[in-house]
C-alpha cells in the first residue's frame, strides 16, 4: 500500500495529461459543446461550443489506478462507490445535454432521488464493512454526539450538500478544480493522521487525475468537467467526510464551497423577501467577475481562501 500511494498521484497525472488530448479532440468531432447560459457574465459567451464531461476522464482514471495500484479494500470500494454513484448521476445530466440536447437535462427531483438512493447504499457498504458509526466529532470542543437513526439522514444531507456545492463552484476556468484539489491534499493529510492508507491511495489518485484535467481546464479552458466532474467530486468529500469521522470539518475544509452555496441562498433569499439582490450576480464568483475581476484573479483569490480553510481543518483536526 505504501509503494502505492507514492506511485499513484504520478501515475494518475501521467494518464489523465496524455488521455485529455485525444478526449477533447473526440468530442470536438462530435461537437458535444458546453452550453452557456444566456443569463451569465457577458464575457463567458465566448466559452460555448467548450468541450464538456471532462470529469469523465478523470474519474475513470482515478478508479483504474486505485484498483490497479492499490487493490480494492473495503474503504476504498466505499469511496469510489461514492464517486461513481454520484459521477454517474452528473453524467446522465450531462448526456441528455449535451449528447441528446435537452437543454434542461436531468429533472431536480430525479437528480436528487439519485442522490438520496446513492447516498443510503453507501450508508449500507458502510455497514457491511464494519465502518458504520452514528457517533459524529464536533471540532474544537473534541466531544462526540450520536446521530443514533439519524444518521443515515446526515449522509444524505453531506452527499447531496457536497454534490451541489461543488457544481455551484464550477463556473470560472480552473476554479472547481483547483479548489477541490486543495481541498483532497487536507484530507490526504487527515487520511495519513489516523493510518488509513487505502484513503490516502485514493486522495492521491484523484488529485493526480484532477490534476491532469487542470492543465486543460486553466483559463482559457479547453475543457469543462461538467456535472459528471463536479457531482463525482462531491461524493468524493461526502465520503472521505465519512470515512474519516469528521463530517461537520468538511464545511471547513471545503470552506470556498460553503461560501459559495451560502451566497446563492442569501441572494435568493433576498431577492424573495426584498426584491433586491446582494449580489451583481450569484454565484459569487460571478459577483467579482462584474465588479471588473479577471477570471485568473478571480480563481487565484479563491484558490488562496481554499488553502486558509484547507490548513485551518488540518489543523484543527490535529488540535
Amino acid at each position: 500500500m505504501e509503494k502505492g500511494v507514492i506511485v499513484a498521484l504520478p501515475v494518475a497525472l501521467f494518464i489523465s495529461a496524455l488521455a485529455f488530448p485525444f478526449f477533447i479532440r473526440r468530442l470536438r468531432i462530435r461537437q458535444y459543446g458546453q452550453q452557456i447560459r444566456e443569463d451569465g457574465p457577458a464575457n463567458h459567451t465566448a466559452k460555448a461550443g467548450t468541450v464538456t464531461m471532462g470529469g469523465v476522464v478523470f474519474v475513470v482514471i482515478t478508479i483504474i489506478v486505485c484498483l490497479t495500484v492499490g487493490g480494492l479494500s473495503p474503504m476504498m470500494l466505499a469511496a469510489l462507490f461514492l464517486l461513481f454513484g454520484c459521477g454517474l448521476i452528473g453524467f446522465t445530466d450531462d448526456y441528455l445535454k449535451v449528447v441528446r440536447k435537452q437543454s434542461l437535462g436531468l429533472k431536480a427531483r430525479s437528480k436528487l432521488a439519485g442522490e438520496i438512493a446513492v447516498a443510503l447504499f453507501f450508508v449500507a457498504i458502510l455497514v457491511m464493512i464494519g465502518h458504520y458509526s452514528s457517533e459524529i466529532w464536533v471540532p474544537l470542543f473534541n466531544i462526540e454526539i450520536d446521530f443514533g437513526f439519524l444518521y443515515p439522514l446526515l449522509v444524505i444531507f453531506l452527499v447531496m450538500a457536497s454534490t451541489n456545492a461543488v457544481n455551484l463552484t464550477d463556473g470560472v476556468d480552473g476554479l472547481a478544480a483547483g479548489t477541490s484539489i486543495i481541498a483532497l491534499a487536507a484530507y490526504a493529510c487527515i487520511a495519513f493522521s489516523i493510518g488509513a492508507g487505502s484513503l490516502i491511495l485514493f486522495d492521491v489518485a484523484l488529485i493526480g487525475a484532477l490534476a491532469g484535467f487542470l492543465i486543460y481546464n486553466r483559463y482559457p479552458a479547453r475543457v469543462f468537467m461538467g456535472d459528471t466532474g463536479s457531482l463525482a467530486l462531491g461524493g468524493a468529500f461526502a465520503a472521505l467526510a465519512v470515512l474519516t469521522k469528521t463530517e461537520l470539518l468538511l464545511a471547513i475544509i471545503g470552506g470556498v464551497f460553503v461560501i459559495e452555496t451560502l451566497a446563492v441562498m442569501a441572494q435568493v433569499l433576498s431577492f424573495r423577501l426584498t426584491g433586491h439582490r446582494i449580489l451583481r450576480m450569484a454565484p459569487l464568483h460571478h459577483h467579482y467577475e462584474l465588479k471588473g475581476w479577471s477570471e485568473w484573479r478571480v480563481v487565484i483569490v479563491f484558490w488562496g481562501v481554499a488553502v486558509l480553510m484547507a490548513l485551518g481543518g488540518v489543523l484543527i483536526f490535529n488540535f
